[in-house]
């Protein structure tokens, strides 16, 4: 299956802060939302503003993964899910605290219950807290949380909320529908482009390479992702190859006494054309190149 990489809000802002801000262009606008039948009573949302989420079908009410970028676009995915079933919307789950996962959480009812790692609620308050226009979200803090492994029951089927440990930040959570093998794993893989990690987050390449690991290890046939269409698991197992074939190159590098210009430039590594300080996250390669030298 062909895949078709869907750029997220943070890339878009990305961009904007670049050379077209610096033009005075308006930033791209995001696809529309769209709906996706994956199998059984699973959707697939993706399109509209933030990135890909989902949502379930249950006996007695619809559990939604992730909230989308803006309340609109939360408010768009209200509307294609009524489009399918009546029932209410009960249960929300954050697979990770990135804000094009979480801050369309306003367009939602309120009274949910809110399902997250207890480091993605930390993360998500901090967040809310700095910011005086996302302090109304203060009150969608997840009112649930947990920090391992959580099976969620009642709901017409098992949804398991799983655990890997820190890797693209320190809270990520892949939700399991076992019976219908599929997986929603957030930003734990990027098709197209290197994974993302947030160290600030508590993130970290090697930990990445764990969680890849244990999706591997479900019994799984689709893998939802953030910014991609449904993946297979020969495109978890392709990108788990890729970085520790990356963490291996870095590591025979310093090794051999490169240094961080050194190896960026072996990678072809250069900020991006008209980026202002500050406003470009660290590269894959120099995430691991910074793991592996604090080990020292």
């Amino acid at each position: 299956m062909k895949k078709i990489f869907i750029l997220s809000a943070i890339a878009l802002i990305s961009v904007w802060t670049g050379l077209d801000a610096q033009a005075g262009q308006q930033p791209p606008q995001p696809p529309p939302l769209a709906v996706q039948n994956i199998k059984g009573s699973i959707y697939f949302v993706k399109g509209g503003s933030g990135a890909n989420g989902g949502f379930f079908v249950g006996a007695q009410g619809v559990v939604v993964i992730d909230a989308k970028m803006t309340a609109e676009a939360a408010k768009q995915t209200i509307a294609e899910i009524r489009k399918i079933t009546p029932l209410p919307i009960t249960h929300l789950l954050i697979t990770h605290s990135d804000l094009d996962h979480v801050n369309g959480l306003g367009g939602f009812p309120p009274g949910l219950k809110i399902l997250a790692h207890a480091q993605t609620k930390k993360d998500m308050d901090e967040a809310f807290q700095k910011d005086e226009a996302l302090k109304p979200l203060l009150a969608y803090l997840p009112n649930q949380t947990f920090t391992d492994d959580f099976d969620l029951k009642g709901l017409g089927e098992e949804i398991r909320l799983l655990y890997f440990g820190p890797a693209h930040t320190g809270g990520d959570v892949v939700v399991f529908f076992a019976a219908e093998k599929v997986a929603f794993i957030g930003d734990l893989a990027f098709i197209g482009r290197d994974p993302l990690i947030h160290k600030q987050k508590g993130g970290t390449s090697f930990g990445l390479v764990k969680a890849l690991q244990g999706l591997l290890a479900l019994d799984a046939e689709t893998y939802i992702a953030g910014h991609n269409d449904p993946l297979t698991k020969n495109d978890i197992r392709g990108l788990m190859t890729s970085v520790e074939e990356k963490q291996a190159k870095v590591r025979d590098m310093i090794k051999a006494g490169r240094s961080l210009d050194e190896i960026k430039a072996a990678f072809g590594i250069a900020a991006p054309a008209g980026a202002p300080a500050g406003r470009r996250w660290p590269s894959l390669v120099e995430i691991i190149y910074q793991e592996l030298t604090e080990k020292k």
